[in-house]
């Protein structure tokens, strides 16, 4: 079954005195436990189509359902309810709330959720000794590097046990090392828990770990694009 589905999905937007049209008549099928890169230069529309598939944007026209769920049916309220359910965001910037402790931070989609304070505290305890941030636990973010910063935002996102993961250029601020560590980290997580991965990048190293490649041009998605470009032995099968 189709975990992500897009038929037809077109988004412009207002630039100057025209429409500068993202994705045009864009499809896309990706099923459970698929592990999937979308490639493609800076401003080809990326992030555009994962916030499109996360409900965080609407389309102008076409069909976006989530595990067989229509998301223009929705109300805004319901649509972000759902999310929260079954998506979970990795952001490059991170965008962890600077005031709250790395378990604060992973907490927060469960005390959104409704989720009492005693478990979801146990929840992100778990997932960031899980992550090796045991001895992290109590640190603001401004006390903890870009590596562990990306960490405790994977562990955010897997949260509320999405069945889906939306990563947005996940090691864009990361030096290659730890880039190398969090895609180890990404798929141990797909081959463990069956979570259903769908990033953005334009690193070919990173394009690497990819079972699936999709690159994003003139508005729509193309599959195999890059694999002539990706590394053997390298990916996370």
């Amino acid at each position: 079954m189709s975990v992500i589905l897009l038929k037809s999905v077109c988004k412009s937007y207002l630039s100057g005195d025209g429409r500068l049209h993202v994705l045009k008549q864009t499809d896309l099928d990706i099923k459970k436990a698929d592990f999937a890169v979308v490639a493609g230069p800076s401003g080809s529309g990326k992030s555009t189509l994962l916030n499109l598939i996360g409900g965080l944007d609407r389309p102008d026209s076409g069909l976006i359902e989530i595990d067989g769920v229509e998301l223009s049916r929705l109300t805004d309220s319901k649509q972000a309810a759902f999310r929260n359910q079954k998506i979970g965001f990795v952001f490059q910037s991170f965008h962890l709330i600077p005031v709250l402790t790395a378990a604060e931070n992973v907490a927060w989609p469960l005390y959104i959720k409704g989720v009492n304070r005693k478990q979801r505290m146990l929840r992100a305890r778990e997932l960031l000794s899980n992550f090796g941030l045991a001895t992290h636990i109590d640190k603001q973010p401004d006390k903890l590097s870009g590596g562990q910063c990306q960490r405790v935002a994977i562990a955010r996102a897997l949260a509320c046990e999405p069945q889906i993961v939306l990563a947005d250029e996940p090691t864009a601020n990361l030096d290659h090392k730890t880039s190398v560590e969090i895609m180890d980290l990404l798929c141990s997580l797909n081959k463990e828990s069956d979570v259903t991965f769908l990033f953005s990048t334009h690193d070919q190293m990173v394009a690497s770990y990819a079972k699936r490649h999709l690159y994003l041009e003139d508005g729509k998605l193309i599959e195999n694009a890059v694999d002539a470009h990706i590394d053997e032995g390298v990916g996370c099968v």
